[in-house]
């Protein structure tokens, strides 16, 4: 036993040895490790900032190597790799960390978030909406709304967006009228498209509740009215429209007209498109009055005022038609020549511009195929603006 106690006594000091220098080298590897993550972590910072993505990427990498369990760190390079288009990496770098029991509630609710905008970029729109409805009731609700409403409209699904619509309005995002009227409008052509006539104009009314001052509905009803053959109802439409939208009547002039003269309301019309022109003067307007006009000099003389207040090829062209038509005795193939070069110089100014985008079209859009922005589209061309 004393030989036993003995051996016990000096192994004491050597265990006490081994434990410390354990615990240094421990120490010392940690230190190691903790450093070498701020440093990876500030050089792909500095990478970034230099636009070095590829390089920015790999040290964030390293970083994350160096500290798995720092979250900030996986949303770094999440965000990086959705920047780049690389979606897949993304996408399996925030579930990682939404699969993590360790993250705290804020960290999760970032992450499903930062997910769902993976799935959107991606074109996983399936998966975007259950990503963006988990987050009902989180600090990121809002937001997901906001993206909801944009995915249903870009795949077409128009009553989740109304739905979505009026969420955000009953939670004080501002209006979405004008919104949900865009897409009851939507919800009419395809029914119209599909025959059921009735659905459509149910579609078009709710439009008109939803916002009662906004163009489209106004424009679309008085153009399904016409095709109905019902000519007074559609007039009354438009000249509702005359009222509250002058600039969007434009777009209906012509048609206006047309119904007028077939239901012998002529001189109504044309007081109601002189007044019109008066207060918001247009080329469609004009050429809706002319239309109307028999005495051949009152067109022409209408034709060069507007030419002195606005010097317009369109209606610089429509002049050089009256005096074709009146035989003007100027010679007529002259007149033909300038009349095609006046027509081929007006040809690139007869198209309508997305005032957010910039996109370009020779027909007018209500939700612009490029931003896909809803009433970005002046209803004047470019030769007006």
């Amino acid at each position: 036993m004393d030989l036993d106690y003995q051996w016990l006594l000096l192994a004491l000091p050597a265990v006490f040895f081994m434990g410390w220098a354990a615990s240094r080298l421990d120490l010392r590897q940690l230190r190691r490790d903790e450093s070498a993550s701020p440093q990876a972590y500030f050089k792909g910072l500095n990478l970034l900032l230099n636009e070095q993505q590829d390089r920015a990427i790999d040290a964030f990498i390293e970083a994350v190597q160096h500290d798995p369990q720092a979250s900030d760190l996986h949303f770094a390079l999440g965000n990086l790799f959705r920047r780049r288009g690389e979606y897949e990496r993304a996408i399996r770098v925030h579930e990682h960390l939404l699969a993590r029991a360790d993250i705290s509630r804020d960290a999760r609710e970032r992450a499903q978030h930062a997910l769902a905008q993976d799935f959107m970029k991606a074109g996983l729109f399936d998966r975007a909406e259950e990503a963006f409805k988990a987050l009902d009731g989180t600090a990121f609700a809002t937001d997901a709304r906001l993206a909801l409403l944009s995915l249903y409209e870009r795949s077409r699904n128009w009553l989740p967006a109304i739905e979505v619509a009026r969420q955000l309005e009953a939670a004080g995002r501002g209006s979405f009228a004008r919104r949900m009227a865009h897409h009851w409008c939507e919800i009419a052509q395809e029914a119209e498209a599909r025959g059921q006539d009735e659905r459509a104009e149910q579609a078009l009314q709710q439009a008109r509740q939803a916002e009662p001052h906004a163009a489209r509905p106004m424009v679309m009803m008085g153009q399904r009215l016409m095709r109905l053959q019902q000519a007074a109802q559609a007039l009354q439409v438009w000249e509702d429209l005359m009222a509250v939208q002058p600039d969007s009547f434009a777009l209906v002039a012509h048609d206006y007209a047309q119904v007028a003269r077939e239901q012998g309301q002529v001189d109504r019309a044309l007081t109601r498109l002189t007044a019109l022109y008066q207060r918001a003067p247009s080329v469609s307007v004009l050429n809706a009055m002319n239309s109307l006009q028999d005495d051949a000099l009152q067109r022409r003389q209408a034709l060069m005022a507007h030419i002195s207040q606005q010097p317009s090829l369109s209606a610089a062209q429509e002049l050089i038609r009256e005096r074709l038509l009146t035989h003007v005795p100027l010679d007529e193939p002259e007149i033909e020549r300038l009349q095609q070069a006046l027509a081929t110089a007006a040809k690139p100014l007869q198209r309508y511009r997305c005032a957010a985008c910039g996109f370009e079209s020779q027909h007018h859009f209500w939700q612009c195929p490029g931003c896909h922005g809803w009433d970005t589209y002046p209803p004047r061309r470019l030769e007006e603006q």
